[in-house]
């Protein structure tokens, strides 16, 4: 059979898939939201356009429920324009961030709730995991927190462990980091 020739090809125009759009619209009004949940301080980090980061700052204002539906639809029609990409990386290092403060914090809590409640085994577990602790410094710490906890007065000297295994942990990592 014979092939036809080029002119007798008829090229048709392809139209974008509107379930696709829709989709990325979607995803994109997603990610609008979580731009306008965020402070005004973190929405400065993103690195925002001007207009993206003025109307994600009105958009935070806005409680009303129409209103802040609206907005959302405005912000997303200005996200569309821009490449997000990069903003989404840096909300997602930005979150990560955030998530190893708060494993951190926990680990440092369970340090110091053990401390308190066992003493010199809790004590000498973390001497082994953390090398150049203060041993003379931190069993003062304890003692004056059990004192002050039989004595129903505030707890400064538990927070002042939490502090000191605080420098500990961020000291350590900089060692670690250096020696990498």
């Amino acid at each position: 059979m014979d092939e036809p020739l080029e002119e007798d090809i008829e090229y048709y125009a392809e139209r974008p898939n509107k379930s696709q759009i829709k989709r990325d619209i979607a995803v994109l009004h997603a990610f609008a939201e979580e731009i306008v949940a965020l402070s005004t301080i973190q929405m400065e980090t993103l690195k925002l356009p001007s207009d993206v980061f003025e109307a994600a700052k009105a958009g935070a204002k806005i409680t009303q429920r129409g209103a802040r539906k609206r907005h959302l639809k405005f912000l997303t029609g200005l996200l569309r324009k821009i490449d997000v990409e990069p903003i989404k990386t840096d909300l997602a290092k930005m979150k990560k961030q955030s998530a190893l403060a708060v494993k951190e914090h926990h680990l440092l809590e369970r340090w110091r709730d053990r401390l308190l409640a066992e003493g010199d085994q809790a004590l000498s577990d973390l001497l082994q995991e953390y090398p150049n602790t203060d041993r003379q410094q931190l069993r003062q710490l304890i003692r004056n927190a059990n004192k002050e906890a039989v004595a129903d007065k505030p707890s400064k000297s538990s927070r002042m462990i939490y502090q000191y295994l605080k420098t500990l942990l961020s000291s350590q990592d900089m060692e670690s980091n250096k020696s990498s």
